[in-house]
């Protein structure tokens, strides 16, 4: 079995089209974002590290952030023939990775990508439809386009199917 296997870095993001699967590696405090229209069987997998561009005034680096890199990942499904109507996210990661005993913003940081990851995809009326997120675990997150699952694997919990 000869698949293609795309890798998605952390603030990165790509698109797939008929088959193949994508991955990303080491979501902690990241959030993994995968899109995916069944109809046109385009897929999508942004690795967002931090919530909203909009605090940093020269940012040039639009997929390290959720607000920016969610629109970026959408625009590229569509040129590839999605049709943003039926387009499913699935979503991981947003871990708290490390015990700390104030509830600072850096602390609570993977809980704030989750929440503006959920906020961006409700301002782009995308459903999600399966989620695993937060917990204090990092996780590897697969998607395999053919069948429109999401695999996630831990050291911790093994491997979940969504």
């Amino acid at each position: 079995m000869n698949e293609k296997l795309v890798t998605v870095g952390i603030a990165d993001c790509n698109v797939v089209k008929g088959t193949g699967k994508l991955v990303t590696y080491a979501l902690g405090s990241c959030v993994g974002i995968c899109l995916y229209d069944a109809n046109s069987r385009v897929a999508g997998l942004a690795h967002i590290m931090l919530p909203d561009s909009k605090a940093l005034s020269q940012n040039t680096q639009t997929k390290k952030f959720a607000d920016t890199c969610i629109v970026e990942l959408v625009k590229m499904m569509e040129q590839l023939g999605a049709k943003k109507i039926f387009i499913k996210a699935k979503i991981a990661g947003g871990a708290q990775m490390f015990a700390v005993k104030s509830n600072s913003e850096i602390a609570n940081i993977g809980a704030r990508n989750v929440e503006a990851v959920k906020k961006t995809l409700a301002s782009l009326s995308i459903p999600i439809i399966a989620e695993d997120t937060g917990l204090n675990y990092g996780r590897t997150q697969y998607f395999d386009v053919e069948t429109g699952q999401m695999i996630i694997k831990s050291g911790l919990n093994g491997t979940k199917v969504f």
